[in-house]
């Protein structure tokens, strides 16, 4: 799952499990989390897929206080695991004060700063 930078939705790229992975204790890791939505769709997938909500751990480096809320509302029973709670998100959805967009940078899939300028100038003008 990868949020996609035009429309800042997440969007399920691959999906590989194991066949009984509802027989399993999931851990499932997302360096940081800001709206929840990415970690909202993981969590959907692996209900989908007959794993049982209290069998699923959200662990997390970095959590904004909405992500957490957000997700604890909707999956009660996902036990969360962090090591820090910021207090908010920007107008681009990143964790204030945050560490940037770890994820992005350490799988090497943050889009260069010239695609970047071009999705943000494509979706200033509708397009």
């Amino acid at each position: 799952i990868q949020t996609n930078w035009d429309s800042g939705e997440p969007e399920l790229y691959y999906l590989r499990l194991p066949k009984d992975i509802k027989d399993y204790q999931v851990i499932l890791m997302d360096a940081t989390v800001a709206t929840g939505a990415a970690a909202m769709m993981a969590i959907r997938v692996l209900l989908d897929h007959d794993v049982p909500e209290e069998n699923i751990n959200l662990v997390s480096l970095l959590m904004a206080e909405s992500g957490v809320h957000t997700i604890a509302y909707a999956f009660p029973q996902v036990k969360i695991v962090t090591t820090a709670v910021d207090p908010e998100i920007n107008d681009k959805f990143h964790v204030l004060p945050g560490i940037g967009n770890f994820g992005d940078r350490y799988f090497g899939t943050e889009p260069k700063t010239a695609e970047r300028q071009v999705s943000q100038l494509s979706l200033n003008e509708g397009k």
